[in-house]
């Protein structure tokens, strides 16, 4: 336990960062899921509706600094595939 009082900050709000970080992460992996078994169960009308706000979800975990800009765009593609061959 760090003994000087900037550093027993530090200590404080990585704390807090990092369980805020989690809970955005996975609240964005939740919204992954969901919109992966939609696809997976064929229900076309869900997974189209479900599919923009996946994505708002990534680009907000983009801007939080949660996900790599190139990891959210393949993601994305990804997602946009399913959607897809779904919709074929």
């Amino acid at each position: 336990m760090p003994n000087i009082k900037s550093a027993k900050k530090r200590v404080l709000v990585t704390e807090k960062k990092s369980q805020q970080n989690k809970m955005i992460k996975s609240a964005l992996k939740t919204q992954i899921k969901k919109f992966l078994a939609a696809v997976s169960a064929g229900d076309k009308d869900t997974a189209t509706a479900l599919y923009p706000e996946t994505v708002s979800a990534i680009d907000s975990a983009v801007t939080k600094g949660i996900l790599h800009k190139n990891n959210a765009a393949n993601k994305k593609a990804k997602l946009a595939k399913k959607l897809a061959s779904i919709a074929a």
